[in-house]
């Protein structure tokens, strides 16, 4: 068997040389945009001022490839520089800062939240390479026998192919991928703040339970003392033992909702444990006082900015874009993809000169394969898949739009009902129950009330109280959810504390 000559192996070289080239398609999809892409209408409505920083209009027959690859190349990392995301939370507007740790601990350590980056990550890799070129391929069959040509003998076949689907395609299907890579960003983003708000939730929980819990307490202690004094009547003759037994079983009743409130703090408490990604077990303290404060911004501001800044409507816009460019990628399925081959045929020299053929030339060839897409019914299914598709993430951005519509303004009439009710209790009904509760205590140590109204004025009182810690709570946990539902923080004003609210009961 011969040399081969580097002759020979032109063809081979000129098609490699060829495929290379075809890598490099900046003017070839430009061209083939321009004369085939429809024009889209862009859904104005939709591009609100988030979305206009973050990503560009999708106009099929103005954009250029080099503009895809900038777009694509500001979304991918680099080998050495992964994607980061932010992880900072942001300032929580509370007086006591054992919530900030919570929330840093949430933020860094929540399964949920990490598995949100890890997809958003390979959605970001994924479009590094969805636009890229099939390997070539590269084959060689050796012959059992010989073919025999007048040439001589041929020992074997050597063949190299290169598939080249429509460039056109493989554009917009780089361009899908960077947006759905966004929009996995963007619900990274939702969930984060959907976690921060959770835990600061559960916190003011928690501080609503151990203030449930120590006006419990206190309860038991003043309840005890009507007993003792029921006892002392008793022993004058001036009282009947029901009062004492009136007091017993309202002292039971009291500690039933102990037993409720701490079975209640360890649910919450294990809650927040399992939103922090640590052992639930783990004993969490609660603040001794909260500084009480109103969002006073009108609802539908609050609804502008969460248009602007929500990253669940963000993401259903994101979307929106990458359905819109999954429309062009079904379109382009029509266009046929190309192979192009080349062949060389090994040959030995094995004949004796004949001035009719070159012994021991070895034949070569170039081939051309191209895809024929007949079945116009199954790509008219693909088209409509792709525009039902675009047309459900289009209502979807309008479904939650309206969503935070409705929800901010329950949370904004939510806040004024408990500031209110605060307001309320602190300087008239909770004042004059106290005061109520007071005087009878004196008026039954004198003999001058039955016992009976002693305990429905204690009762009364201790509903109020317990009215006003869930009011408290009622507006912390109001405005923390406003925070998620606004996508980030908004001014908070902060309510003076007046003295009926830290008031202690003799």
């Amino acid at each position: 068997m011969r040399t081969l000559p580097f002759h020979s192996l032109a063809p081979a070289l000129l098609l490699l040389a060829g495929v290379g080239c075809s890598a490099s398609r900046n003017q070839v999809i430009t061209k083939d945009n321009a004369a085939e892409r429809p024009a889209v209408q862009e859904d104005v409505a939709l591009q609100k001022p988030l979305a206009e920083a973050a990503i560009r209009p999708v106009l099929f027959e103005e954009q250029t490839d080099t503009e895809a690859k900038s777009f694509s190349a500001e979304l991918q990392p680099t080998a050495n520089e992964p994607l980061q995301l932010e992880t900072t939370p942001p300032p929580v507007k509370v007086s006591d800062h054992r919530v900030q740790g919570l929330v840093h601990t949430a933020v860094e350590q929540n399964p949920r939240l990490a598995r949100l980056y890890q997809e958003y990550q390979a959605a970001a890799a994924r479009s590094k390479y969805v636009d890229k070129l099939p390997d070539p391929k590269v084959g060689a069959n050796i012959f059992g026998n010989p073919i025999e040509t007048a040439s001589g003998s041929q020992q074997a076949n050597l063949s190299l192919s290169q598939s080249l689907p429509w460039l056109g395609r493989l554009d917009a299907q780089s361009q899908q991928a960077c947006f759905e890579a966004l929009a996995i960003r963007a619900e990274y983003s939702a969930e984060r703040l959907r976690l921060i708000s959770a835990v600061r939730t559960g916190w003011y929980r928690l501080y609503v339970i151990d203030r449930l819990i120590a006006t419990t307490q206190a309860n038991q202690k003043l309840l005890e003392s009507l007993i003792d004094v029921a006892n002392a009547r008793i022993a004058t003759g001036n009282a009947s033992p029901g009062d004492v037994l009136l007091g017993t079983l309202e002292l039971s009743q009291l500690e039933e909702r102990m037993l409720t409130y701490r079975k209640q703090r360890r649910a919450i408490e294990a809650e927040l444990n399992r939103l922090l990604g640590r052992d639930a077990s783990l004993a969490i303290g609660s603040a001794a006082h909260l500084q009480l404060s109103r969002i006073q911004i009108p609802a539908e501001a609050i609804h502008q900015v969460a248009l602007s800044y929500q990253p669940e409507i963000e993401a259903a816009r994101l979307r929106t874009q990458a359905t819109r460019w999954g429309v062009e990628v079904a379109r382009l399925q029509r266009r046929p993809d190309v192979t192009l081959s080349a062949n060389y045929f090994v040959t030995d020299d094995n004949r004796p000169p004949s001035p009719f053929v070159n012994v021991g030339e070895a034949p070569w060839s170039l081939g051309v394969q191209v895809s024929v897409p007949l079945w116009a019914d199954k790509y008219d299914a693909m088209q409509n898949e792709a525009r039902w598709k675009h047309q459900a993430a289009h209502a979807s951005v309008s479904e939650l739009a309206d969503k935070y519509d409705a929800r901010i303004l329950e949370l904004v009439s939510e806040a004024r009902r408990a500031a209110e009710t605060i307001e309320l209790y602190k300087t008239t009904i909770l004042p004059q129950a106290r005061q109520t509760l007071l005087s009878d205590q004196d008026s039954y140590a004198n003999g001058t009330v039955e016992f009976d109204r002693v305990i429905r004025d204690y009762r009364n009182v201790l509903t109020l109280e317990f009215g006003l810690h869930q009011a408290v709570g009622d507006l912390a946990i109001a405005n923390a959810r406003l925070h998620e539902a606004a996508g980030r923080d908004l001014e908070e004003t902060p309510i003076p504390q007046t003295a009926a609210l830290c008031q202690e009961r003799r």
